[in-house]
């Protein structure tokens, strides 16, 4: 967001930033501060008078990292002062954001629950097993794009109405156009899984990994999406397979690729529209009203990403469902796709975000796969142990939106000090350490962890032992640390090598995150086996 032509400025060795080395990173610099940048290569040194680190004992990294060192916007209120100011700020964003995420996992979970036995959609087993794969690349991309509008914020890029215009349409338009293609590529690949194999699955419901096939691999995918926010009692054995039936299962041809492809366009266009849109102002209104986008937007965008493109996806299924022996899914196909063609044209002449539209690919895809591993890893323990699925919700979704945070407000403190800070100005590093917010960011969870635990044993969804409860808090705390540790070094590591963590860093952070919380809670329930407590499944 700094260079329109570049994704991270052009650095040498002689000044990389890392994020041991920022100096007086002004998160939010004042608009008139960036204009003088963009004509001169010299920036003033920072008035002395004018910050009061030493007196809060905080050096300019930890402070930048919080948000305290920032020139706000006049609109804005002032948000200097003492740590325990800018922690209760942090605190005060970050809480209702976690606590509105954790709960709309637990409303995707139910609405997927219900699609998923929709017998119109169980006549094409491709319209079940794409759902993921679209949850799982649309949800990246919203994400991504509230990390950079984010950015664009915070380093005053949106305070001007002309570029703020340009910006926000030129973002909505990629966001279309990368629609197109990952809701296309999502298409091909699960067409191509289903013709693998033609083992059958029980009429409205979705397939399971019973017997390790590939097709019923990516079908995981459904099951950890599916499985993560259902109530224990809901959650039953899964009987085995029938046996394949004479003559087999019938392989979907191009029709059925066709009809599939043409609602998954549709239903990522339309959500782009609703979603992008939605991001955009919220991250707007958060900088006019003086709050933090990176402690809002990431969450959010996950949350809702899911819930609207579900939601959108399954009305749209089922319209082509009716439609499949009629040209309209074809037409539709092509209109798209030629409007995808158009709008990354037009993308390509906004300097804005031309650079953006060969960036973050293979980001995506990579997620997607590893997210494989991680359907694999639920399907394999969901009905071992009891409320296995209901737990995974806290213990992956909510240290997997506290490290998306912190991925957003370090992205913009490295872009900031892209900004701010000359090699010339680098006599007297100062070398911050960004732990204070990492632990505040820890302790922001915790709270949400327990209200989670005592809702759903309110609710009598499940009934665990309280030596499990206490090992359940101390894995869910190391899982946030891991999350905070791997957000950290993945933004460095794209950051070092001139990526722009906006754009790589939250889907491989999403995805990996997936794989530690399964892990973490399998260990959890294991050890608790170990000590005696009664965890496992009666029908396991």
């Amino acid at each position: 967001m700094v260079n329109p032509g570049s994704p991270v400025p052009s650095r040498s060795s002689s000044d990389t930033i890392e994020l041991a080395e920022f100096e007086d990173v002004l998160v939010t610099p004042d608009p008139d501060h960036i204009h003088r940048y963009k004509q001169s290569s010299v920036i003033p040194e920072p008035d002395p008078s004018e910050s009061d680190d030493e007196d809060n004992g905080l050096d300019e990294g930890d402070l930048a990292l919080l948000g305290a060192g920032r020139r706000a916007d006049p609109r804005a209120p002032a948000r200097r002062g003492t740590a325990w100011t800018q922690v209760r700020s942090l605190v005060i964003e970050t809480s209702p954001t976690l606590l509105v995420t954790t709960i709309g996992l637990l409303f995707t979970g139910e609405l997927l629950s219900t699609v998923s036995h929709w017998k119109e959609l169980s006549r094409v087993d491709e319209l079940i097993m794409i759902i993921p794969v679209v949850l799982n690349l649309k949800g990246n991309l919203e994400m991504n794009l509230s990390a950079r509008l984010s950015t664009a914020a915070n380093i005053g890029e949106l305070d001007k109405a002309d570029t703020r215009r340009q910006i926000i349409i030129g973002n909505l338009t990629l966001l279309q156009v990368q629609a197109a293609v990952v809701s296309f590529v999502a298409a091909c690949v699960v067409f191509v899984l289903g013709r693998i194999t033609a083992s059958p699955a029980p009429a409205g419901s979705i397939p399971t990994t019973g017997n390790g096939t590939i097709a019923n691999a990516t079908a995981s995918i459904v099951q950890r999406a599916l499985l993560a926010s259902l109530p224990a009692s809901s959650l039953q054995p899964r009987k085995p397979r029938p046996s394949l039936p004479q003559g087999g299962k019938k392989i979907s041809g191009p029709h059925e690729f066709i009809m599939v492809a043409s609602a998954a366009m549709c239903s990522c266009a339309l959500s782009g529209v609703f979603l992008g849109s939605f991001m955009c102002g919220l991250i707007v209104l958060c900088r006019r009203w003086g709050y933090d986008p990176d402690n809002v937007s990431p969450p959010v965008a996950g949350c809702l990403g899911d819930m609207l493109t579900l939601s959108i996806l399954s009305v749209v299924s089922l319209i082509h469902v009716r439609i499949e022996n009629t040209p309209l899914p074809l037409i539709f196909v092509i209109c798209l796709s030629a409007i995808a063609i158009g709008l990354a044209f037009s993308v390509r002449r906004n300097p804005q975000v031309s650079h953006l539209l060969k960036q973050g690919w293979w980001p995506l895809f990579a997620a997607m796969i590893i997210s494989n591993g991680t359907g694999l890893l639920l399907d394999t323990f969901v009905t071992r142990y009891q409320g296995y699925a209901l737990i995974a919700v806290v213990i992956t979704g909510l240290p997997g939106s506290v490290g998306a945070i912190f991925v957003s407000r370090l992205s913009t403190a490295l872009h900031a000090a892209a900004i701010t800070i000359l090699p010339s100005s680098a006599d007297h590093k100062v070398h911050p350490s960004p732990h204070l917010v990492m632990t505040t960011l820890l302790v922001v969870g915790f709270p949400i962890q327990l209200v989670f635990l005592v809702f759903i044993y309110a609710f009598g969804w499940i009934h665990l032992p309280f030596i499990f409860v206490v090992l359940e808090i101390l894995f869910y705390c190391t899982a946030v640390a891991i999350a905070l540790v791997l957000a950290r070094g993945i933004t460095e590591y794209f950051w070092k090598w001139e990526l722009d963590p906006d754009m790589y860093a939250l889907p491989i952070h999403s995805a990996l995150m997936d794989v530690v919380g399964q892990s973490l809670l399998v260990a959890c329930f294991e050890v608790a086996s170990l000590l005696g407590a009664k965890v496992r499944s009666i029908k396991s």
